[in-house]
């Protein structure tokens, strides 16, 4: 799981409609690509047709599409389209860059000094559909604090933001990767996860996941679930229904009344 640390209202609206990703003020995107964009994570691979650059015309491009803030405080949109050559980052060695192109290994943690002076823990990735080194501010991961009915542990949130897999009771096992649209690879198809909000659980159901890394495809037992999993699916389910309960209010505008689970 990611930080939500985007707002829709904030987001460099005309620079998307340009490549046909908002129309009339919002997102033209399915709901996982644009929970990945508000969360500071890439879209899948979209097609981008029609495109004109510096008095050129595209017919069509193959990218992923990022959000980063400027210096100025506003957003950018990053495109990433498929390279050519992947260019090594300077804090990586040319052994650990080979690591990760080959993918002898899903991740590297490093410590960089990032340009306000201030060192950071990241966590390192390499995107073989872009053919691109991705790094990830650890400090923006935001670890769950319950998958499958099952709390995490100090040290399993650690091992999440640290890229690390984490194993469950279930026979769930998990891993943070940025380079997923969904932020998690899993033994599992699916999974429900949850983060404490104002003391309430908020749920977040994630389906299709990916193998875990060095798998060549899920196990005949990807698509069995605990007890624990379908015990939150329900609750979720119970969430989601009373936050659909919507009261007319006197000047016929209509508004929300949202609950969590205590």
């Amino acid at each position: 799981m990611l930080k939500q640390i985007y707002d829709e209202q904030d987001l460099p609206m005309e620079d998307l409609r340009k490549i046909g990703l908002a129309v009339d003020g919002g997102l033209n995107l399915d709901d996982d690509d644009r929970i990945a964009l508000l969360s500071g994570r890439r879209t899948s691979m979209l097609r981008l047709e029609n495109l004109f650059s510096d008095g050129l015309h595209i017919p069509f491009l193959d990218a992923k599409i990022s959000l980063n803030p400027n210096a100025a405080g506003n957003i950018d949109m990053l495109v990433h389209p498929i390279y050519r050559q992947a260019i090594q980052p300077s804090f990586l060695t040319d052994s650990e860059a080979q690591e990760l192109e080959k993918g002898d290994v899903p991740n590297i943690e490093k410590v960089i000094e990032g340009e306000d002076g201030y060192t950071r823990d990241v966590l390192v990735e390499f995107d073989r559909e872009t053919n691109e080194f991705m790094v990830t501010d650890q400090a923006r991961i935001l670890a769950p604090d319950r998958i499958n009915g099952q709390y995490l542990s100090l040290d399993q949130k650690e091992r999440y933001r640290k890229g690390k897999e984490v194993e469950l009771a279930d026979g769930t096992v998990l891993q943070y990767s940025a380079a997923e649209k969904q932020g998690i690879r899993s033994n599992k198809l699916a999974l429900v996860a949850s983060i404490v909000i104002d003391g309430g659980l908020s749920f977040a159901l994630y389906q299709g996941l990916h193998y875990l890394f060095g798998e060549k495809k899920h196990r005949d037992n990807a698509d069995v679930f605990s007890k624990g999993y379908y015990d939150d699916l329900e609750k979720m389910q119970q969430e989601e229904n009373r936050d659909k309960e919507v009261y007319r209010k006197p000047d016929n505008q209509y508004s929300r009344s949202y609950a969590r689970s205590r």
